[in-house]
């Protein structure tokens, strides 16, 4: 009996790390790059094409995908709750030079006087405003240096959960998410949120000096440049102290009222952000709970979204280099990617 020789592709050989083909159902490795098991959805842990491959399998069915239309209509509901938001009276900035494409990497100040005339510092006093400012002071900006965290420090990382949590926006939220499978009490997410935002990993050679909410909200010098901080709250306080110096701009969002969108150029105590983009005016728990979203529905991917009846995209990123739980990622970014 002659037989003909097999000649196998390499893709029948190999199934890619980053994908769901022929893994469905696969048991839980915390070595493998993503999963598609039947809890990695709950985990937030999937390969981007788990969908494709497993959807009527396991944990997920197709309702509990969150869709792009998903995406569209839960922003808006999170844009109509922002209660806290700062009205067009509350915040004048002074925008000044629009910096080109090729201008934004020359650390050229073109911008003579400061990013904002006025904010009205009684927003400040919120609950949400309060506890997040609390934080912003908890952090060694250089990478590569161990963040001590003190019992005083996981109180104020506690106290403005618990104060988040008890908005309409975070509430929706919620709703959205526990509709959807992701989790299965407000306890249960609340300490998710704890851990993604607030855990600590390694940016440097070992140490533990980098959180998610550290390099979004508060920032970071990494290699003698602004990492992260995309935060208007913390660059208005900064900018107010004199330790940062607007620049310029390179784009602005489309709205006429709170809050807006700005790519910014700055220098933080000379180290120098080339594009820094914030929300302008939101309230600490509408970035927080859009972040949060996107980081949930597309991490790694743009996520777009619809504020006020305009587009808008978010890019995340989650923390490849160590996990917590069953193999969660960290948020390693979050930033709006267009106006």
């Amino acid at each position: 009996l002659r037989t003909s020789p097999l000649f196998l592709s390499p893709q029948d050989l190999y199934t890619a790390p980053d994908s769901c083909e022929g893994r469905c159902r696969e048991p839980y490795n915390p070595e493998d790059e993503c999963h598609c098991n039947a809890e990695c959805e709950r985990h937030h842990n999937c390969c981007e094409d788990y969908y494709r491959h497993c959807r009527e399998e396991g944990f997920s069915s197709s309702r509990d995908a969150i869709t792009d239309e998903d995406l569209l209509q839960v922003s808006e509901q999170l844009y109509k709750a922002d209660h806290n938001k700062a009205r067009p009276t509350d915040i004048a900035i002074n925008p000044q030079y629009q910096a080109s494409p090729d201008e934004t990497d020359d650390q050229e100040d073109r911008s003579p006087l400061p990013l904002y005339k006025y904010v009205n510092e009684e927003l400040f006093s919120k609950p949400t405003y309060a506890s997040f400012i609390k934080l912003l002071d908890n952090y060694q900006r250089a990478t590569g240096r161990e963040e001590e965290v003190t019992a005083k420090e996981l109180r104020e990382q506690d106290n403005f959960l618990r104060e988040v949590m008890k908005t309409e926006l975070m509430k929706k939220l919620f709703a959205f998410l526990h509709k959807k499978n992701r989790y299965g009490s407000e306890q249960e997410f609340l300490a998710d949120l704890k851990e993604m935002w607030f855990g600590l990993y390694s940016r440097g050679d070992g140490e533990q000096d980098s959180s998610g909410f550290e390099h979004v909200f508060s920032g970071e010098v990494k290699k003698g440049k602004v990492s992260g901080f995309h935060n208007w709250i913390r660059f208005y306080l900064l900018e107010k102290q004199g330790s940062v110096n607007y620049f310029s701009h390179n784009f602005e969002g489309p709205w006429d009222t709170y809050p807006d969108v700005l790519g910014l150029q700055f220098s933080w105590d000379g180290f120098y952000k080339e594009v820094g983009s914030a929300f302008i005016g939101s309230s600490p728990e509408f970035e927080f709970g859009l972040y949060t979203l996107c980081f949930i529905a597309r991490p790694g991917r743009g996520c777009h979204l619809s504020l006020g009846g305009y587009s808008l995209s978010i890019q995340t990123y989650p923390w490849t280099k160590s996990t917590y739980g069953n193999g969660k990622k960290y948020i390693a970014t979050a930033y709006v990617i267009s106006s």
